[in-house]
């Protein structure tokens, strides 16, 4: 890998730092960096395309109906009635025009509407006459989809970034699209060091079970990114010839590698040296939000021009997890060419305490149906007790308290799709 300048303090040089970002600034830089270096547009089958981002407007080929159809089961008719029955349309033919007034055709609900129609009789609606004919007053509401009714040729239904689900499928194959121009998911990975760390079993003689190599695959899942069981490593020895070998291996297949722990600057932190070695420029190096401040986003440029990145996340599990809301969000949104998360925002039912002059992203769970956040117990930054029930964090500004009543930002933890906040 090669670097890049950002204009930032070089990787590896603690001392005479800049002071921490302030959170709001740290969002915008790597939401910023993340779409200048937006993964490459690709085409998909429809069918593949589950889980991508729209690299371009969501258009129709063809007017939504292209045709007229009726919106029921009955009767095409012209003029006057009683009407001669000339025929029967279904679904998926072209029928002949209604030549003459007095005359009528069997529609059903989906098919075309012959030209010269004058109304649609439903069947529910109809008597039949001695000789045949058929009888019967049409609703005064059309009963059927007239061409254009959803939409236009051409019309910009969905914007470019907006991401792939079911119903976006089923809208583009309705457009008649066969396949779409995406932007494919991050691939990420997890590095995790740490010598003191357990992967199995409780905590026991001075060491600790690892809380996030399970977890953060997970979070990364529900940001988007594709993270293969494979790509979770660690923990990795605490040896900057260790930290430097698996950041380069994991950098080789990933857009974005996460790591946990060694953000700081003690004795057997060695992610400052390991970025060093590789060639990293910081995008932003600590940030004023507590909990987590020493969190990180590197930025490496490999042979083939393309921009990875490294977010470092505190050892700390909930620190880590506040470092994922708020680098680690931004990037990927940025990678998939998405629009920068707008934070909803909730009333606060308690008050919150400010934590000076950094941000303070408090847990809270949220009643929807109220619109309040409420703080959660357990929120300690090496506790993942309250962030299990919670929905996300509310943002307490630098210098500012939390007063119950308050509107305040939520920055919510993301969802699978389907998943609701209580």
């Amino acid at each position: 890998m090669r670097s890049e300048s950002t204009g930032s303090t070089a990787v590896g040089e603690p001392t005479g730092a800049p002071p921490p970002a302030r959170w709001e600034e740290a969002r915008a830089r790597v939401y910023a960096v993340g779409l200048a270096a937006a993964l490459p547009v690709v085409t998909r089958p429809l069918a593949e395309a589950d889980g991508h981002t729209l690299a371009e407007p969501l258009t129709p080929r063809t007017d939504l109906p292209a045709f007229p159809t009726s919106s029921v089961d009955g009767w095409a008719v012209r003029g006057p009635g009683p009407w001669r029955v000339v025929g029967r349309v279904l679904a998926g033919s072209a029928p002949e025009p209604l030549a003459g007034d007095g005359t009528t055709v069997e529609i059903a609900t989906g098919a075309m509407v012959p030209e010269g129609t004058s109304a649609i009789l439903r069947i529910e609606d109809s008597t039949r006459t001695a000789d045949g004919r058929v009888d019967g007053t049409p609703r005064p509401a059309p009963e059927w989809r007239p061409t254009g009714e959803e939409a236009r040729a051409g019309e910009e239904l969905l914007p470019a970034g907006t991401p792939v689900d079911p119903g976006l499928i089923g809208l583009a194959a309705s457009c008649g699209h066969d396949s779409l121009p995406v932007r494919r998911p991050p691939r990420a990975a997890l590095i995790v060091f740490g010598d003191e760390l357990l992967t199995t079993g409780p905590p026991a003689a001075g060491r600790v079970r690892d809380a996030l190599g399970p977890a953060v695959p997970a979070w990364l899942r529900r940001y988007g990114c594709q993270v293969r069981p494979a790509d979770v490593v660690g923990p990795v020895a605490d040896t900057l010839p260790a930290h430097v070998a698996a950041l380069r291996a994991a950098l080789t297949g990933a857009d974005l590698v996460c790591t946990t722990g060694g953000t700081m600057h003690g004795p057997v932190d060695h992610l400052h040296p390991a970025l060093q070695a590789l060639g990293a420029d910081y995008v932003v190096n600590t940030v004023a939000v507590r909990p987590g401040f020493p969190m990180l986003l590197a930025r490496l440029v490999g042979d083939d021009g393309r921009a990875r990145f490294v977010a470092g996340l505190p050892g700390n599990p909930q620190s880590a997890i506040v470092a994922l809301v708020s680098l680690v969000a931004p990037l990927l949104a940025g990678l998939q060419g998405r629009p920068m998360p707008v934070l909803p925002s909730a009333t606060l039912a308690e008050p919150i305490r400010g934590r000076g002059s950094y941000t303070h992203l408090a847990l809270v769970r949220l009643d929807a149906a109220a619109g309040t956040a409420h703080p959660v117990h357990h929120v300690g930054s090496a506790m993942l007790r309250g962030l299990a029930g919670a929905d996300g964090f509310a943002v307490i500004r630098p210098d500012t308290t939390g007063e119950a009543g308050a509107r305040v930002p939520v920055v919510p933890l993301p969802l699978l799709p389907g998943e609701r906040p209580s």
